[in-house]
Order: structure tokens, then C-alpha cells, then sequence
């Protein structure tokens, strides 16, 4: 819980790395919540869980746009290339990106949050 606060907290910060850990955890745990609200919703005919569902989706989308492009700028790629996942099959060179370990030490994007961390 501690990277999705994290991630919060670093609600539009576009500057900077984001290590493996820190995506994925604030993806699973967005999925966690997103999902239940939204397809218990559906599936109980509560349309008040699925558009508080689809609110949640929405109020963070500036930070998984955020922590996404920090996640590039670990494996030194700029943010940009987030635009691949409006591609389909190339979407898969951006989960093979998101999933690749940091570059070590520092490069353009700043330090290596990993050696921060330890």
C-alpha cells in the first residue's frame, strides 16, 4: 500500500524514476479496487458502484500516466513512448519495457531509485 500512496503522493511528477516495484504494485493495487467496484456494480445492478468505479479510474489517470513515464525514464526511454500502448501488438514492447529491470546507476532521467532505496 505503501507505493500507491507513494505514487499519490507524486500525483503529476513527470520528473524522475520509478523502479519495477513501485509500477507494479500501484497497478495491482488500482486493479485490486478499480475491478470489484466496477463489474460488482455491473453484475449486481448497482449503477453507483460501477460510477464510483469508473470516478476512481478517472481521478487517477494523471498519476498512472505519471508513474508510467517514470517507469520509461528508469530503463531510459522518454516518457513518449507511453504512446505505444494505443498500439496493438507493439502495446507488448511497453509490457516487456515495464517489466525489464532499471538501468543501474545514474542516467539522464536522474539516480537509480533502487540504490536510493537500499
Amino acid at each position: 500500500m505503501e507505493w500507491f500512496i507513494k505514487c499519490l503522493k507524486n500525483y503529476a511528477n513527470f520528473n524522475g524514476r520509478a523502479r519495477r516495484k513501485e509500477y507494479w504494485m500501484f497497478t495491482l493495487i488500482f486493479l485490486c479496487i478499480y475491478y470489484p467496484l466496477y463489474f460488482v456494480g455491473i453484475y449486481a445492478q448497482l449503477p453507483i458502484l460501477s460510477t464510483i468505479g469508473l470516478i476512481f479510474a478517472l481521478a487517477l489517470c494523471i498519476p498512472s500516466l505519471a508513474v508510467g513515464v517514470r517507469r520509461l525514464h528508469d530503463i531510459n526511454k522518454k516518457g513518449i513512448y507511453l504512446l505505444l500502448g494505443l498500439i496493438p501488438i507493439v502495446n507488448f514492447v511497453l509490457l516487456y519495457w515495464f517489466c525489464k529491470e532499471g538501468d543501474k546507476g545514474e542516467n539522464q532521467f536522474g539516480p537509480d531509485p533502487k540504490a536510493i532505496a537500499e
